[in-house]
């Protein structure tokens, strides 16, 4: 099992040396990654559910954030919990990602994309959130497209998204593409996980039943395409506190990482969880 560990800037805010020594802290502490949340824009009375977002929240550019703990840091891997995808050109994007990718010698192998729940902010971004599935299934191929290409450029015409020949450069750090997470609560999410995603991320207010049916058809999704079910990442949220017995019952679950959310940035909480799942190498 890995760990991972979630910074939430809506939560900690956005202080860089309080990010730094998290990171740092987290890093040291033998967590594999370090996941940073994203929403582009807010408005009054945003809500996803039954929650409503106070407008104020400070999400920081999760790519910003992660190249400023890249700088910082040395092993951990960068993870996004999730980049909202359709509301980024993929153009940009796999600029954007494979220079954070080549700075940090190749540690922003966690990107986990979906397509969020604010109808309000695909507005602002100019996007249909109707149509905002299919704009994120056909950024996932062009961002690979980009990153395989070479130099007598790659073309791609679509309903989204049309390119003639492009060249993007630079390339991933030692690779020709970067893995992508598909996180999300829905069936369409596990049937992207299982079509396209190099793992699945499920949302966190599911049941237990729910999250176990939406694995399966992940599962069952790559199999049917001719892709390796085996080879999918299985990535779920934990709890700081959670009993010994839960990461053992998971992992029998097919569950490959953990992703804990802190209560605070302070030491003890983080060092009490490595020590207790000895993470420390």
């Amino acid at each position: 099992m890995k760990f991972g560990i979630s910074y939430s800037t809506p939560h900690h805010g956005v202080d860089p040396g309080k990010l730094v020594a998290f990171a740092r802290l987290a890093e040291e502490c033998g967590f594999e990654s370090l996941y940073v949340p994203e929403h582009v824009v807010l408005y009054p009375g945003a809500a996803i559910g039954p929650f409503e977002l106070p407008p104020t929240l400070p999400y920081a550019d999760p790519l910003d954030a992660l190249t400023f703990v890249a700088a910082h840091t040395e092993r951990i891997l960068l993870g996004t919990g999730v980049l909202l995808l359709p509301y980024h050109h993929p153009v940009t994007l796999a600029k954007r990602l494979a220079t954070i990718d080549v700075l940090s010698r190749g540690r922003m192998r966690l990107l986990t994309v979906g397509l969020g729940a604010l109808p309000g902010e695909a507005r602002a971004m100019g996007v249909d959130f109707a149509a905002r599935g299919r704009r994120a299934d056909e950024a996932i191929d062009v961002l690979r497209l980009l990153w395989a290409g070479g130099e007598d450029g790659v073309s791609h015409a679509g309903e989204f998204f049309d390119v003639d020949r492009l060249c993007s450069y630079p390339k991933p750090h030692g690779a020709t593409t970067l893995p992508i997470h598909v996180g999300g609560s829905s069936r369409a999410a596990a049937r992207r996980a299982g079509l396209r995603g190099d793992g699945f991320y499920p949302g966190g207010r599911l049941r237990p039943e729910e999250v176990a049916e939406l694995w399966e058809l992940a599962r069952a999704t790559a199999a049917g395409a001719g892709r390796d079910p085996d080879a999918l990442e299985y990535t779920r949220f934990g709890a700081i506190d959670m009993p010994d017995g839960r990461v053992e019952e998971l992992a029998a679950q097919g569950v490959t990482r953990l992703v804990v959310s802190p209560s605070t940035t302070e030491p003890d909480e983080l060092c009490a969880f490595a020590e207790r799942f000895r993470l420390r190498g």
